[in-house]
């Protein structure tokens, strides 16, 4: 692990792994293409992320990309997410149409640069699938966070990434189910990884949703209500957590109690909310 401006940067396990395999088979030169790939899709997300002002812990570099460590205290926005997820496929673009043009002047060995070219364009692709940690489950998340509520968002993120990664798994495995005597061993464990990590991620929604009311009360502790508030209409009787799960990411709301009859019983700002729901004693 090294340390850059306080940036904690690593390898993945299955990284390290993958470097010793392709020592052990010769095939040297490949990796550190394809390293040098992956670095420079994870500095395309780093500098995105410093340029909108968010604050990076630590880069961990796995074969297909890296994980991004980024410190979230209600500033990181749904944009600001969908800039800097897409930030990283763009680096592979660029590199690709540097390979297409220094091949195109012929320079350069051929081989080499349709090695660049095709490592580019797989790990790119790869990356927008729409699984996290994946680039393009960071920006189908942070699409929908925009328009339905974040609990709602949050589960079937994960309910989709998780069906996601079985299907890599299961395309891993696809040539061996139909009679070929081989199985794509680094998909088989990229697939895995996925599917371990969203099912860890599943589990752990109801503190990621708490985090994130966490982070609203410092985003909205001190705010007016004013133009930009979006009404949430509950009966007396609703529970305090099934009105909490109809926030949205980007919008303040103001919940309107209402009893049977259709009268208005009081006009509360979600901070008051939010102050009851960690006032409460949370099951642990």
């Amino acid at each position: 692990m090294i340390n850059i401006r306080g940036i904690k940067l690593s390898l993945h396990p299955f990284f390290v792994i993958l470097m010793l395999f392709s020592v052990i088979t010769g095939h040297f030169l490949e990796l550190i293409v394809l390293f040098s790939i992956v670095f420079i899709h994870e500095l395309g997300h780093m500098a995105a992320a410093l340029l909108f002002g968010v604050r990076i812990r630590s880069v961990q570099l796995l074969p297909f990309g890296g994980v991004v460590e980024m410190e979230d205290h209600g500033e990181l926005t749904a944009w600001k997410e969908i800039g800097i997820a897409i930030a990283g496929p763009l680096q592979n673009l660029l590199m690709i149409v540097a390979a297409l043009l220094v091949r195109e002047w012929g320079a350069g060995d051929g081989a080499f640069l349709n090695y660049v070219i095709f490592g580019n364009g797989m790990i790119a692709l790869f990356n927008l699938l729409p699984i996290l940690p994946l680039d393009g489950g960071k920006i189908v998340h942070a699409a929908a966070s925009l328009y339905f509520p974040y609990h709602e968002t949050l589960l079937w993120s994960s309910r989709i990434s998780i069906a996601g990664s079985i299907g890599v798994v299961f395309f891993s495995v696809l040539p061996f189910l139909q009679g070929e005597n081989r199985i794509q061993l680094n998909l088989l464990l990229i697939g895995i990884f996925l599917l371990y990590s969203n099912w860890t991620d599943y589990r752990h929604v109801p503190y990621r949703f708490t985090r994130f009311l966490m982070n609203r009360e410092k985003r909205y502790g001190g705010s007016e209500t004013g133009g930009f508030a979006q009404p949430i209409i509950a009966d007396q009787a609703k529970h305090l957590d099934s009105i909490l799960r109809l926030f949205k990411r980007e919008k303040y709301h103001v919940i309107y109690v209402m009893n049977k009859q259709g009268g208005l019983i009081a006009m509360l700002p979600e901070q008051r909310l939010i102050s009851a729901y960690f006032a409460t004693d949370r099951p642990s």
